[in-house]
């Protein structure tokens, strides 16, 4: 079973559910602010960008300004990288750009972590949270904040393609049978195959044959990936 805080985000239905689930996170993680960016290629150098954050009104102007992402050293290392970045004063003063962090530490962006995933068909996603407050100086505690985000950033951008991006360019979304689709849920739910069979009234051959088809639609290796997949789809919920 996926872990609940992980699954609440991917289970949203609108733009302002999954806008209250991100935050939601940020603020177990004890970041104030959040910010999830949903990027399209468009070709010939022009993007599309999707924002869904909690960004201070005062500060929403400057936040939107594309000019500003040129000479943002952390939006340039997530244009470029799939590793996160821990940012704070330092690193935009080492790229000659100090000027821009004096004007947003004034709205409480002082320090942050920040991560981009880069699918195919030039698809980008971009999650970051940030506080007043310095970082936990435990390189431990603050590793486990990192790995909490990455994970959760997978699961934030299947629900980002499903719900903000345009139908014409989201993946296509394979036919599966009900009964395969029954198979996944069940899966989802920490089943076993002996389970599964148990609860849909088959054999547990059967079960494993519908589970094994699904991952083949979905192009898929595991039943997990399966289910993230089929999740991600809106083929279950």
């Amino acid at each position: 079973m996926l872990p609940g805080g992980y699954l609440s985000v991917m289970e949203a239905q609108n733009r302002d559910e999954f806008r209250d689930e991100i935050i939601r996170f940020a603020h177990k993680l004890e970041f104030k602010t959040v910010s999830a960016i949903t990027v399209i290629d468009r070709g010939l150098g022009k993007s599309e960008f999707i924002h869904v954050d909690n960004t201070p009104e005062h500060y929403t102007e400057t936040y939107s300004d594309p000019s500003l992402y040129r000479r943002d050293p952390v939006t340039q290392h997530c244009k470029r990288q799939t590793v996160p970045i821990i940012w704070d004063q330092s690193t935009y003063t080492r790229q000659g750009a100090g000027d821009l962090w004096e004007h947003q530490a004034m709205y409480g962006y002082r320090t942050g972590i920040a991560m981009a995933l880069h699918m195919p068909e030039g698809q980008h996603f971009m999650l970051g949270v940030d506080r007043d407050q310095p970082l936990p100086a435990s390189p431990d505690h603050l590793q486990r904040i990192v790995a909490d985000l990455q994970l959760f950033a997978v699961h934030a951008q299947a629900a980002a393609v499903r719900l903000l991006v345009p139908t014409a360019l989201q993946p296509e979304r394979p036919s599966l049978t009900p009964r395969e689709l029954e198979a996944l849920h069940w899966t989802m739910e920490g089943k076993t195959a002996w389970e599964v069979g148990a609860v849909l009234g088959i054999s547990e051959r059967t079960a494993v044959l519908h589970v094994n088809n699904a991952m083949h639609k979905l192009g898929c290796t595991t039943k997990h990936q399966a289910v993230l997949k089929a999740l991600r789809l809106g083929l279950i919920n």
